[in-house]
């Protein structure tokens, strides 16, 4: 049995300074649990009560005559590791800790937190908080947080703030419809994880949908794998806070420099299949669309509007959500334009054009046709739907009810998902129109807004798309290189943890990715000429190689279109002495150079982007793509996602950025060689994952084009640290 299953379902729940107090947290929890009906046994624990509510009272936690299951603990902070060494002694399988003043305090509190901790793991009882607001489970009538009216269903909400909890349960009961499962306010995550609620999540039989609130996460790569477990059977909503926080700064790389908190915490969480809300006021509309309806099988939408403007306005909001609008077939066309009046458009957005003005039973029968059309994956109903007897005659409402029950019944038979935006549906319970409750209480989601309505259906398309990612293949993974083996033995052995260029170029080349362009390390200007004439005497790009002098463009290190032998002496001189100077002035008296990289200049017309690895606190390597160039950091058009890759990994990351056109080939010219893009960052994950010795690595820029690819810059950062081994671990 899961370990968390006696918190969640307890049969029996002992309350640790439970109160007579009314206004204390002791009594209202004991209060709660018997107005809900609470099946299980509630032992109050106060020393100087005999009964509280009607129920004994015992002294200490030794006194209870039989089994505990949870401990709700209501006691200050400095009394919990004598609390929680009293629940092992006593069998308790779970404590929840309300009090604060623990690590969120300082150091002391830290001190106590630790203390506490080391307790329960001695004695194996598994501790929800401490500061956390408490939890509760409908359908185990266990409701210790003080909720009142909750509505059972198949929602679970895991919050890293009360408030945001409280925020959400009051918003699904005004919706009338939501129902929860369960929730937890993880508090100070002391012993339970986050990840570990996932788990239980992933298995409790009466969730069927996860809302998680993260402020941060205490171990975000184990996240991750129990995120991407759970996303296959259910789908999670996740709000990330702490959008605006400003990116980590690096000097030394420009992934580093970029990878802000929120951008590749946005893409790691979609790459392990969660869906994001962007918006908190979206959460819960997200939540319950995912609990009532299918995943989408594609991005494809049918769009029935009963009005020009809302078909417009749908169209919009679709191809704003990267959603397409749906060619339908010749067969659909001309059993729409049958049963509607000319007038009508039937291409799609479908607008009936005043056809359902007498005869809103249309509705239904043009929602057949178009779930009929192979070509759907989804349909988005918009206008006036449900509200009809309202704006125009009383007597459309029972054709309306009739109307809404084949709707619904058409998304169960089709399997495909459907989305009601109605005018009416802000209306509160007591004045909707009756259609549109019916409609929902089938299991169709219906909304006020339009843009939240198509937001709702990207989610289903994302779900859809997170439960069809493939696993990990064995060419995803690769075994350690000998060579760079023993390029990173050198580097540790000379004191640097920088990889030079052409020990980083020979890397990559072991892991499978082709540079298509050659490169020659030259020790001294006749070197250079050397490489100069191997190349076909084409022009050139040269520039400094030495661990010391990591900006070479700044250095002056770079000469660019050489073409021929007396300028290729020139070049190397110049480089050379631009490259001293710089470094001294740099505090470096005697730089490290091992020479000068001598490459053929790329061809003209590719488009520059730049991939990089780095190596993020939190969440361990992730991979970089976006437009390269110098304008990288000012543009910041770029995407993150966990090492290692896939191949649909690699590939969503290329359509992700707000540039993608670009990569398809704009204004005549062709697209690039997204194949080849693909597999170079596939070689790249490959690298840096069988080497957590890389720190950061650099590919800028890379010059994309409609016939291969040339890595013209790289980078390679070694970390100072060497890696822990399992043993070590």
């Amino acid at each position: 049995m899961n370990t968390l299953y006696p918190v969640f379902y307890p049969k029996s729940i002992a309350v640790v300074g439970a109160s007579k107090d009314p206004t204390k947290r002791g009594f209202r929890s004991i209060q709660k649990l018997i107005d809900d009906g609470f099946p299980g046994e509630i032992y109050p624990v106060n020393p100087r009560e005999v009964s509280i509510l009607g129920r004994i009272a015992y002294p200490t936690l030794a006194h209870v005559p039989d089994s505990i299951d949870l401990a709700l603990i209501c006691t200050p902070a400095r009394t919990l590791p004598d609390v929680i060494a009293q629940c092992g002694a006593r069998g308790v399988k779970g404590a929840v800790v309300l009090a604060g003043g623990f690590a969120e305090a300082g150091e002391e509190g830290a001190e106590l937190q630790a203390r506490m901790v080391e307790e329960a793991v001695r004695c194996g009882v598994r501790i929800v908080g401490p500061n956390t607001s408490g939890i509760f489970n409908t359908h185990a009538q266990a409701n210790i947080v003080g909720f009142s009216d909750l509505k059972r269903g198949g929602i679970a909400l895991v919050s890293q703030s009360g408030n945001m909890a409280l925020s959400l349960v009051t918003e699904a009961q005004a919706n009338g419809y939501i129902g929860l499962s369960i929730y937890v306010g993880i508090g100070n995550e002391s012993d339970i994880q986050f990840h570990e609620y996932l788990e239980f999540l992933r298995v409790d039989e009466n969730t069927q949908v996860v809302i998680a609130y993260i402020e941060g996460l205490k171990d975000g790569r184990t996240f991750l794998e129990s995120l991407q477990r759970i996303t296959r059977e259910k789908p999670v909503v996740i709000y990330k806070s702490g959008r605006t926080n400003a990116g980590r700064k690096s000097a030394q790389s420009h992934t580093g420099a970029l990878a802000g908190n929120y951008a590749v915490s946005e893409g790691v969480l979609k790459q392990a299949g969660a869906v994001l809300a962007r918006k908190s006021d979206e959460i819960l509309s997200l939540a319950e669309t995912l609990s009532l309806l299918p995943p989408m099988a594609g991005r494809r939408v049918a769009v029935l509007a009963d009005g020009g403007g809302h078909a417009t306005i749908a169209a919009d909001a679709l191809s704003e959500q990267n959603l397409q609008i749906a060619t339908l077939s010749d067969a659909t066309k001309a059993r729409l334009s049958a049963i509607l009046p000319s007038s009508a458009t039937i291409a799609n957005p479908v607008d009936v054009a005043g056809g359902t003005d007498s005869n809103p039973a249309l509705f239904a029968e043009c929602a057949a046709i178009l779930m009929a059309d192979p070509a759907v994956d989804a349909l988005l109903i918009t206008g006036l739907f449900g509200g009809y007897g309202v704006r125009f005659s009383h007597t459309l409402t029972e054709v309306e009810l009739e109307t809404s029950r084949r709707v619904a019944s058409i998304c169960t038979e089709s399997g495909k998902p459907v989305i009601v935006h109605s005018l009416y549906g802000s209306l509160g319970a007591d004045q909707r129109p009756r259609p549109l409750s019916i409609i929902r209480e089938l299991g169709v989601p219906v909304h006020d807004s339009l843009e939240l309505s198509v937001r709702c259906l990207e989610a289903l398309a994302a779900w859809g798309e997170a439960r069809r990612r493939p696993n990990l293949g064995a060419n995803d993974v690769s075994p350690r290189s000998g060579s760079f083996q023993g390029v990173i033995e050198n580097c540790r052995r000379e004191g640097r943890h920088v990889v030079l260029e052409h020990e980083a170029r020979q890397a990559l080349e072991d892991a499978g990715v082709k540079m298509f362009t050659a490169a020659r390390l030259a020790s001294s200007a006749d070197d250079a000429v050397v490489a100069f004439e191997s190349m076909g005497r084409v022009p050139v790009a040269m520039k400094i190689v030495s661990c010391d002098i990591v900006h070479k463009t700044e250095a002056g290190g770079v000469k660019l279109n050489i073409s021929n032998t007396s300028s290729v002496r020139g070049a190397y001189a110049t480089i050379l002495a631009n490259s001293t100077t710089y470094a001294r002035a740099h505090g470096q008296e005697n730089p490290n150079v091992a020479g000068v990289l001598v490459t053929p200049m790329a061809p003209s017309g590719g488009v520059e982007v730049i991939i990089g690895v780095v190596r993020d606190p939190l969440y361990g390597p992730v991979l970089m793509f976006g437009l390269g160039g110098v304008l990288v950091e000012v543009l910041r058009d770029v995407v993150f996602r966990s090492l290692p890759l896939t191949e649909t990994d690699a590939r969503s990351m290329l359509g992700e950025i707000r540039a993608s056109q670009v990569l398809d080939g704009v204004r005549g010219s062709r697209p690039v060689d997204k194949d080849a893009l693909v597999q170079l960052m596939l070689g790249v994950s490959r690298l840096c994952t069988a080497f957590p010795e890389i720190a950061e690595l650099d590919l800028n820029p890379v010059m994309a084009y409609p016939e291969g690819i040339r890595v013209l810059d790289v980078r390679i950062l070694l970390d100072p640290k060497p890696p822990l081994t399992s043993r070590e671990n």
